[in-house]
């Protein structure tokens, strides 16, 4: 798991971002919970720290970093030190997924996306949020992905090739979040998947 040992080695410069970043942080949270509209069993898949999971009331976790897992559990997350194209659990075991910024990272996508599948109950949801590789900010990240300590080892996509692998995994009745626009009101929210850079994609099982 060589991506996992960037986290292992760099772990307080990745908490440092959302310090440095506090307005888009704030923006993809947002983003984030406005289409969490329950308050079920939820596990996140790549919990990172915890930065997402503890305002969201997520208290399970997955993560293959060592040393964010030990960040993540001083936050109260149960957290199991695994990946996510084999997640620990049982079928059907969670009211909602969500893997935030995550997809990029892991060795086989579409197996990831399966296994988010698997362990959420019938009827229930996945969210994956990105940044769009065809978005400015994306594009961006593209471009200098060599020179930044995580993003050099990671793999990016488009919504509409995010949304075809959760197809391929089962999920339908698609509903999109986004925000980090370029414009005057760069943090707004708003549906769809056209404008902003972030975006937050909603399937359900």
């Amino acid at each position: 798991m060589p991506k996992a040992n960037i986290f292992n080695q760099h772990h307080e410069q990745y908490d440092e971002w959302f310090e440095k970043h506090h307005d888009m942080y704030r923006a993809e949270l947002t983003s984030i919970k406005s289409m969490i509209a329950i308050h079920g069993a939820g596990l996140e898949i790549g919990v990172g720290s915890g930065k997402f999971a503890v305002p969201l009331g997520i208290t399970t976790g997955v993560e293959p970093s060592v040393e964010m897992a030990k960040k993540a559990a001083r936050q109260g997350i149960k957290v199991y030190n695994a990946v996510a194209e084999q997640l620990p659990f049982d079928n059907d075991t969670f009211d909602f997924a969500i893997m935030v910024t995550t997809i990029c990272f892991v060795d086989d996508p579409q197996k990831s996306i399966c296994e988010a599948y698997r362990v959420i109950k019938p009827d229930s949801f996945c969210i994956i949020a990105i940044v769009d590789k065809g978005s400015n900010l994306g594009k961006q990240y593209l471009k200098n992905k060599d020179k930044s300590t995580f993003y050099k080892e990671a793999n990016f996509f488009s919504t509409s090739e995010i949304v075809n692998l959760m197809i391929n995994a089962g999920y339908s009745n698609f509903q999109f979040k986004q925000t980090l626009f370029d414009d005057e009101n760069p943090f707004r929210i708003e549906d769809g998947y056209t404008g902003g850079s972030f975006v937050v994609i909603k399937g359900f099982k």
